[in-house]
């Protein structure tokens, strides 16, 4: 049975209950005043810790372990464990046990995976346990950090959830720290996205489990729109905190909202939080097809600036004066509402979206004759997710497909407003600093900048500038097929799927030679989803060239070869900067973790997409300047300059969300339950 206890105690901050436990209080919101001191602590959101005081905080922990633990068997050592709960159940000496807790935990781990936590990994978990983010860089060991502070957790009574970006990412974390949590009793689970509502409901019942976000979220929309509930998830949230009452959940597919731990936070609650996640069902739609059809025929003869003018930047269409002489009017067999201008212009505008602002494999590529849409963050395949407002529906038409039937909303929920609902949210990521005032403004989440276990090793390549694509491209595939030559494993990163399909393609005509047959290829995009796996347990072998989306940037621990240690380690070619920073840190990343020897290239072009979308004047002279290392440095300026308007227009867009969802819950308390 869950006691608050310790939760209360790692708080240690009042508590606010009224749409979930950590939403805001409607005075910091009201209050001008308060919101000023509010504003003015995001500015100190971000605490770096050094290596003196990883050390320090592990200190006692490990000498705990050698004077009161090393010798114990199993069995001792799971008894010392419950006790040390127990007293941290009854709050004596909190931070002690808590420390000694930690000492049970990474003693079980030497016993089990052969060796001890580093102090970093001590210090990432009491920062987790604590309801922080650690920003740990990548190869440093997130996994235990997270499996070290779930144990704890959940040993009080807790219910633990730990979130990754991906289904594959948190079966693979669940499969390789299930046999800690099974040394001191604790049963876990991993939420699979073929389950069934009961499935769903026995793995959510367990101690800890194991799940990507957007399933997490979706399950608790499905729980909202039970219509069998008594008691709102607010009010068992209220009654099981406040009373310690044991409330009948049978009917909830998540029973309680105790500890989350979001792996990739920043993904998570940065990233994905631009839209709702919405449920939905099939409906009669206003936009036959016959009206959609039209729209697209017409809209194919509008020509880009006489018409109308696409603006990149805002991934918007505007409709130009006269465009509406060029189009034939709808056949009268449709409804007479598009016999009207306004409506008439509002689909022309949907259907010239789908045809210039949305490129198949790019935002989309097609599996089993139906439209996919592809993660632009991520870079993986979202199967169940479409686009609202018959923009599907067109696209569907424009690669003739069959159409499928629109959806109408029924329940919404922002993740912005899900998280607060955990009693302690805490959240684990390798790029966290960039957006730690969001972090704190929105979550409440302070940033904890952990230090390395080990020197960082990674060399930064001279980076190298060209004119068009296809000499960048051509230039990648020799960079890569030199390194892979010299016994480094290559890793190729893109942004799309077509451009990861265009370097593969390069590679292999230029592999045809007798010098580079020895090369083994691996290309990893959302059309090779499901091999994720297997092409990234090969990735770490030396000689081997990988392309992949940002599929490989997140989650993934390419394990190097002995002789790819020797030769240099992984090789990373960066081909085109994202729109975050915090993205191409990810991919970065990837080399020299854990010590080890690595190197970095980016290799870009003046007429890569963000470029192109955020035009400035450094983006403008670099393309006629004909001296490389100025053109390097006009580089950094441009995109420095296209990073910073990206990331604030998508800052704005995530607190529209915000606001409009604030918004609708006014509305809702108006007009009752949704």
């Amino acid at each position: 049975m869950f006691n608050p206890s310790v939760i209360k105690q790692l708080r240690q901050e009042p508590l606010v209950l009224s749409d979930g436990s950590r939403q805001e209080s409607k005075l910091v919101h009201h209050n001008k005043l308060l919101r000023f001191f509010n504003n003015l602590q995001s500015y100190y959101a971000v605490k770096q810790y050094h290596r003196t005081e990883a050390s320090k905080h592990a200190k006692p922990i490990q000498d705990f372990i050698k004077k009161q633990l090393i010798n114990k068997t199993d069995q001792e050592l799971k008894r010392n464990f419950q006790k040390i709960v127990q007293n941290l159940l009854d709050n004596q000496n909190f931070h002690h046990n808590l420390q000694k807790a930690f000492a049970c935990v990474g003693e079980a781990i030497k016993r089990i995976f052969s060796f001890y936590p580093h102090d970093v990994q001590y210090l990432g978990a009491y920062i987790l346990l604590k309801g922080q983010l650690a920003e740990m860089q990548t190869g440093e060991g997130k996994t235990i950090v997270a499996g070290m502070a779930a144990t704890v957790i959940a040993g009080t009574g807790a219910s633990v959830h730990v979130l990754s970006t991906n289904e594959y990412l948190a079966t693979r974390d669940q499969e390789e720290m299930k046999v800690l949590f099974e040394f001191f009793g604790l049963d876990s689970s991993a939420i699979d996205s073929e389950m069934e509502i009961e499935d769903r409901q026995y793995h959510y019942a367990k101690p800890i489990c194991y799940v990507s976000a957007s399933e997490l979220v979706f399950d608790v929309l499905k729980d909202e729109l039970n219509s069998n509930n008594n008691l709102t998830r607010n009010q068992l949230s209220l009654r099981q905190y406040l009373k310690n009452e044991h409330i009948q959940t049978s009917n909830l597919i998540i029973p309680a909202l105790h500890f989350c731990i979001v792996d990739e936070a920043d993904s998570v609650l940065i990233d994905e939080a631009s839209t709702p996640l919405i449920i939905s069902q099939e409906s009669e739609s206003i936009m036959e097809d016959e009206i959609l059809i039209w729209a697209l025929v017409e809209a194919k003869k509008l020509q880009n600036n006489d018409d109308f003018k696409i603006d990149l930047v805002n991934r918007d269409i505007e409709l130009l004066t006269g465009f509406h002489n060029k189009i034939e009017p709808p056949k009268q067999t449709t409804k007479p509402m598009w016999q009207t201008y306004s409506w008439q212009k509002l689909i022309i505008k949907k259907a010239l979206t789908a045809i210039h602002l949305f490129n198949i494999n790019e935002h989309y590529i097609l599996l089993d004759d139906k439209i996919v849409i592809v993660d632009e963050s991520t870079g993986r395949p979202m199967p169940d997710r479409s686009w609202e407002q018959g923009l599907h529906q067109l696209i569907e038409i424009k690669e003739g497909l069959e159409v499928s039937k629109t959806r109408q909303t029924i329940a919404q929920i922002t993740f912005q407003r899900f998280f607060r609902r955990y009693i302690l949210l805490s959240g684990l990521t390798g790029t966290a600093k960039e957006v730690s005032r969001e972090m704190w403004n929105v979550y409440g989440l302070k940033v904890c900048i952990v230090p390395p276990n080990r020197t960082n090793r990674r060399k930064m390549l001279p980076r190298q500038c060209v004119t068009s694509n296809i000499k960048k491209w051509q230039a990648v595939a020799r960079d890569a097929i030199n390194m892979a030559k010299q016994g480094q494993p290559v890793l190729i990163g893109t942004r799309s799927v077509e451009n990861s399909e265009i370097v593969m393609s390069i590679i292999q005509q230029l592999n045809t030679g007798n010098e580079t047959k020895s090369l083994t290829l691996y290309l990893l995009n959302a059309r090779q989803n499901e091999e994720e796996a297997q092409i990234i347990s090969k990735a770490g072998i030396a000689g081997t060239i990988t392309i992949a989306t940002n599929m490989a940037g997140r989650g993934t621990d390419i394990k190097l070869d002995e002789k790819a240690k020797q030769q240099g380690g992984l090789h990373v070619i960066l081909t085109e900067h994202h729109d975050s920073k915090r993205i191409d840190r990810q991919l970065i990343g990837r080399s020299a973790r854990q010590g080890d020897a690595g190197s970095y290239r980016e290799i870009v072009c003046f007429h890569d997409a963000i470029l192109q979308a955020n035009k400035s004047i450094w983006q403008k002279i670099g393309c006629i300047c004909p001296v490389q290392f100025i053109q390097n440095w006009l580089y950094l300026l441009a995109i420095k300059s296209s990073q910073k308007r990206a990331q604030a227009r998508q800052y704005e867009i995530r607190m529209n969300t915000l606001k409009q969802d604030r918004n609708r819950q006014k509305q809702i308390g108006f007009i009752g339950k949704l």
